[in-house]
């Protein structure tokens, strides 16, 4: 497979979490806010959806640096670690996924992505856990469902089941 490929592939599986948009229905003493409230944090986003690592980290690690709340911190470190596994960074990226799960445990996608990060270094035993946990927040998961199946490839790989029996005498064609 091919880098690019496979980049594509985990972009596809990663859980990069958006930040939301404020509208002024949602804000008590709200003017007309449109657009996210961490401009950073949602191109960064956007860059790491598109499969750009490098720009997306960049990006996030700014709006990391002017988040404001708890939400778009969590938002921030979620991202950061699906932007590190999609630079091969896995242990920066596991870094990012502890400290997101430590201030919420409930973020599937972090549980998601920290099982790939788990997968990578062939640590099955914690993947399944991370998997087990994400499936019990969000049962109907596509993402934690194809993460299901790459660790049972690793873990429990079908063997294929035809036997070639080449014992048979050639055929003669000019028959």
């Amino acid at each position: 497979m091919t880098i690019t490929r496979h980049r594509r592939s985990i972009v596809l599986l990663l859980g990069i979490v958006a930040v939301n948009f404020a509208t002024a229905d949602e804000m008590p003493d709200a003017r007309t806010i449109i657009g996210p409230s961490n401009i950073k944090l949602a191109d960064g986003a956007q860059a790491l959806r598109e499969g750009d690592g490098e720009e997306g980290v960049r990006l996030t690690l700014l709006g990391l640096a002017s988040a404001q709340g708890q939400r778009e911190r969590i938002v921030a470190l979620a991202n950061l670690c699906a932007g590190y596994l999609l630079l091969d960074q896995t242990e920066e990226a596991l870094g990012y996924c502890d400290r997101a799960l430590a201030e919420n445990d409930r973020n599937w996608h972090v549980y998601n992505n920290r099982a790939l990060v788990y997968l990578r270094l062939k640590r099955f035993e914690e993947a399944e856990d991370d998997i087990v946990r994400g499936q019990e927040l969000a049962p109907n998961s596509k993402s934690l469902k194809v993460v299901k199946g790459m660790f049972l490839d690793e873990t429990s790989p079908v063997l294929p089941n035809i036997i070639i029996d080449d014992r048979r005498e050639p055929v003669d064609d000019e028959r």
